[in-house]
């Protein structure tokens, strides 16, 4: 097993962004390769502190508070009389653990949410509530290595669905592009007999297109 992956083993997988980075994977690669400190994980709390010292061999220093402070375990739950469906808690939350539609009232599925507290600054209306799920355990002592090992595979499923949509929405925009391309008059409502403007609404789709295959490949597209 690499270093990075026991890293990531041993953090509690909230996915919550206190560490500086964008997900538990981002925090281990970064402490893999040395480049940040082991003491910026809240949910973990001391423990998981400790935890990391071991791995890395670095001092077991106290938690950095100015990425906040190890307290109990908390879940969120929405109050039904203020939401309005906007769905930005939804978008917010790294687990799924937020259904609903729009305009129609969301709820929390407990199992699933981890106490990231990610969705609360994008509610408009603040209808989430927070609360206390562990009493007075904190760090590791209020979450345990199953809910860590579900709180993972959850933020998977959820990646892999953000690029399967993402992907879904690129094929339906290259296909109206080449539709347009292939029907360029008739779809852009361009005079048959401007010539120049059929070649330039030609050069602006085949550029878009152009774009949408770099990005596909994972390379900048040529500059004009």
């Amino acid at each position: 097993m690499s270093l990075q992956q026991a890293l990531l083993n041993a953090l509690p997988q909230t996915q919550c962004t206190r560490c500086g980075y964008p997900d538990c994977a981002g925090y281990a690669q970064a402490l893999a390769k040395g480049e940040t400190r082991i003491n910026q994980c809240p949910p973990g709390g001391q423990a998981g502190v400790h935890r990391l010292a071991a791995l890395t061999g670095q001092p077991a220093l106290p938690l950095n508070p100015d990425h906040g402070e190890e307290t109990p375990r908390t879940v969120v739950w929405i109050d039904e009389n203020w939401c309005i469906g906007c769905t930005l808690c939804i978008d917010a939350c790294p687990t799924d653990a937020i259904v609903g539609t729009h305009k129609r009232m969301h709820t929390v599925i407990e199992p699933y949410c981890t106490g990231c507290e990610l969705c609360l600054p994008v509610c408009p209306v603040d209808c989430i509530m927070v609360e206390n799920a562990s009493g007075e355990a904190t760090g590791w002592d209020a979450w345990s290595a199953p809910q860590a090992e579900m709180a993972r595979s959850r933020y998977a499923l959820r990646q892999q669905r953000l690029e399967r949509t993402k992907a879904e929405h690129q094929q339906r925009q290259e296909a109206k592009a080449r539709d347009k391309l292939a029907h360029l008059t008739e779809r852009t409502h361009t005079d048959p007999s401007d010539q120049a403007a059929i070649d330039r609404k030609r050069a602006i789709i085949e550029a878009a297109l152009a774009r949408a295959k770099a990005r596909q490949g994972g390379s900048a597209p040529p500059s004009t």
